[in-house]
């Protein structure tokens, strides 16, 4: 079962192969020196605290990578909020195989339970305005995939995933370049995003017309100043104006007065920066 939409079947492969390398090193001498290489156990896997379940795709993965004859059975879904105490999956092989892969498994789980929980947190906060929940690229080196999954079963959204998707003008581009009269040629074929720091910014990015204008770290009266002059160019033209987005500081405390003033983004990197790792532990039976 492809539990990964959008990800590559072989990138996962890849990063569990990297990881378990890292781990083990040459073997689990601890395990081999202790546990008959035919002993066989069952264990589960217990959430230790309320979470939205990620994961358990990269889960599965990782003990059948260690051996493809371990049995991994789930006891709920991806994107589904659990309490305490809930037994997330049970799993039956070779102890040294289910010893030795544990912390591995265990690692991704908790870090992406983490991200998916954090996101549903900041989606709830929102509603019921018409405001999505985006990442950015402040991910884990080599773990964007799986981070951006995690955001999209916590019922957020994915900004790029790399730069070669879409054209992002920030602060230090258009310092290098002080500042732009037109978009350059490059630019025609892919959506553009401004990034703006206060009202005259945002006056000057409206006339290069782009897809986005990124509100960087904005007072709330600011941004309602903005989304009224957008709005008003909007009942004026029949031409398309640009969707906002608002970045910079957010939390759960101010989330949803941003949201409120009409903005149709928010992008949030402590989703994925900063998100602490859910408590989660595997115990033999």
């Amino acid at each position: 079962m492809n539990y990964f939409k959008k990800i590559d079947d072989r990138d996962i492969k890849d990063i569990i192969k990297i990881v378990l390398r890292e781990d083990i090193g040459e073997r689990d001498i601890t395990t081999v020196a202790t546990i008959p290489k035919n002993k066989y156990a069952k264990a589960i896997l217990l959430a230790k605290e309320d979470c939205v379940i990620c994961g358990l795709g990269i889960a599965a993965e990782v003990f059948k990578f260690q051996d493809k004859n371990i049995k991994f059975k789930p006891h709920v879904l991806d994107g589904q909020k659990i309490k305490k105490g809930k037994i997330i999956a049970h799993i039956f092989g070779r102890a040294q195989s289910i010893l030795t892969a544990e912390r591995v498994a265990l690692n991704f789980l908790s870090l992406l339970c983490g991200v998916a929980t954090k996101t549903r947190a900041f989606v709830d906060k929102v509603k019921p305005y018409k405001a999505k929940i985006l990442d950015t690229r402040k991910t884990i080196p080599g773990l964007r995939e799986l981070e951006k999954y995690a955001v999209r079963i916590g019922g957020g959204y994915n900004h790029r995933m790399r730069l070669d998707e879409m054209i992002l003008i920030k602060d230090n581009h258009i310092k290098v370049t002080r500042g732009y009269q037109r978009l350059p040629e490059v630019a025609r074929g892919y959506k553009v995003e401004i990034e703006v720091k206060n009202l005259k910014e945002f006056k000057e990015a409206l006339k290069l017309k782009p897809d986005i204008i990124m509100l960087d770290n904005m007072k709330v009266g600011d941004i309602k100043k903005v989304v009224q002059i957008r709005n008003y160019l909007s009942s004026k033209t029949r031409n398309p104006v640009p969707k906002l987005e608002a970045s910079g500081g957010m939390n759960l405390k101010n989330v949803r007065r941003i949201a409120a003033c009409g903005v149709e983004m928010i992008s949030i990197g402590a989703l994925t920066h900063s998100v602490q790792a859910t408590d989660l532990s595997l115990e033999i039976l």
